[in-house]
């Protein structure tokens, strides 16, 4: 072993815990080091194999290993998740919000009025460059931060498309993020008793926009609702609770968070003490992108029976992560996942999504004609009329499951 590197390395302050003790930290260390001067003196090209280097790589990839949420943070990178509070990665410039899934940085969702969406962008596409950088050594924090850019200026894609293997070379013009996160407020246009309002995300204008669409349906005559939370990324979980307000009676518990030491857990999530809940029959619309946020609603709602939930296993981001800086004077850090979240009946989200009530599908071009009809009206909110004419068998599923709870109802009157 290289001197310096040892002293270096028996220099750090770690403490072997009663449980470890079958887990020898300093072999395992003097492996590592022992492999770090392996590749120092035979790597054909020495100036690539710095210590600096070699060890962020190595971090990199032990974080990696640990769940596809936990990163190794250079100093650019800490800065902007410390702005940000989607722990995902969104970029607003372009519209999209990445996540790793099987190790491939991919679309989880695809905002409707954003700069991705107009170039053709869908969920679910995988990201193979950036500007000609490939992205196979990009965290989401890293891919985040190359997506960013000015209004105007434009930004070169490679993209493999799952569904039918084509890969895609797009020119994406980053814009000026205008997100409306409550959309489309309407009464059916075949069940004019059952209403219909879509969450994008949950941003800190989403309570008050959901409350005057709510209230506005409800002038209407509107008897039932159809929450769509489908490719919602998730935002603020305070937002999401005050959601979950909206409909739950005051204080009941809606999440949970449970890490490894009890005494640095939250106190439980709960609705307001004064909060007025409406009470009429909800179905709630998943998907694949129902992420975070969405799917703590989503949850907390079908544990509580207050909500049917249609469609397809969401996307399965149940957890919290919390920045470490490493203090060494790099200015880089980690960010690990600390704890997860629980939901009501004490299920986990993280890693198994919310699973639907009822199975309710979308075949991909179902899924691009949709983001197609939300990506034309961007701007404006859809009508009856055109919501009607969509191959939407997710949310026709919806509008039958709340008619025979109206039927029922009526019935018992």
């Amino acid at each position: 072993m290289h001197v310096r590197t040892a002293l270096l390395l028996l220099a750090l302050p770690f403490t072997l815990h009663a449980e470890e003790t079958t887990d020898d930290g300093y072999a395992q260390i003097e492996r590592l080091t022992r492999a770090i001067e392996l590749v120092r003196q035979n790597y054909v090209n020495g100036d690539d194999v710095t210590y600096e280097k070699l060890v962020n790589s190595a971090l990199e990839g032990m974080l990696e290993g640990l769940d596809p949420h936990c990163q190794f943070l250079y100093p650019e990178a800490i800065a902007d998740l410390q702005r940000s509070t989607d722990p995902i990665g969104t970029n607003d410039a372009v519209g999209l919000t990445l996540s790793l899934k099987r190790g491939q940085l991919t679309a989880l969702t695809v905002r409707e009025d954003g700069a991705a969406a107009t170039a053709g962008i869908l969920p679910g596409d995988i990201l193979l460059t950036i500007d000609g950088r490939t992205t196979a050594d990009l965290g989401t924090a890293e891919a985040i931060r190359l997506l960013d850019g000015a209004p105007g200026s434009t930004l070169a894609l490679d993209l493999r498309r799952p569904t039918t293997g084509e890969v895609l070379q797009l020119e994406v013009t980053r814009q000026v993020a205008h997100t409306v996160t409550v959309k489309d407020p309407l009464l059916l246009h075949d069940a004019p008793e059952i209403g219909y309002v879509r969450l994008t995300e949950f941003e800190s204008d989403t309570v008050p926009a959901l409350q005057n669409a709510l209230d506005q349906l409800e002038s209407q005559g509107m008897k039932a609702l159809i929450l769509d939370l489908r490719n919602n990324p998730g935002g603020y979980l305070h937002t999401a609770v005050a959601v979950l307000g909206e409909f739950l009676p005051p204080e009941t518990l809606v999440l949970t968070t449970e890490g490894r030491v009890p005494s640095q857990n939250p106190p439980p999530y709960r609705t307001a003490i004064d909060s007025k809940p409406r009470e009429y029959p909800i179905a709630v619309l998943v998907n694949h992108g129902s992420a975070s946020a969405s799917e703590i609603v989503a949850a907390a709602l079908q544990d509580l029976k207050r909500a049917v939930v249609i469609g397809e296993t969401t996307f399965g981001k149940g957890s919290v992560q919390t920045i470490l800086p490493l203090d060494d004077g790099s200015g880089s850090g980690v960010r690990l996942t600390t704890a997860k979240y629980y939901t009501p009946a004490k299920k986990v989200i993280h890693e198994n999504g919310v699973e639907p009530n009822i199975i309710a599908t979308l075949t991909p071009a179902d899924e691009k004609a949709l983001l197609r009809f939300h990506t034309k009206n961007a701007l404006r909110d859809s009508t009856p009329q055109e919501l009607a004419t969509l191959p939407d068998r997710q949310l026709t599923r919806a509008a039958d499951v709340l008619k025979g709870l109206l039927a029922m109802d009526t019935k018992k009157e």
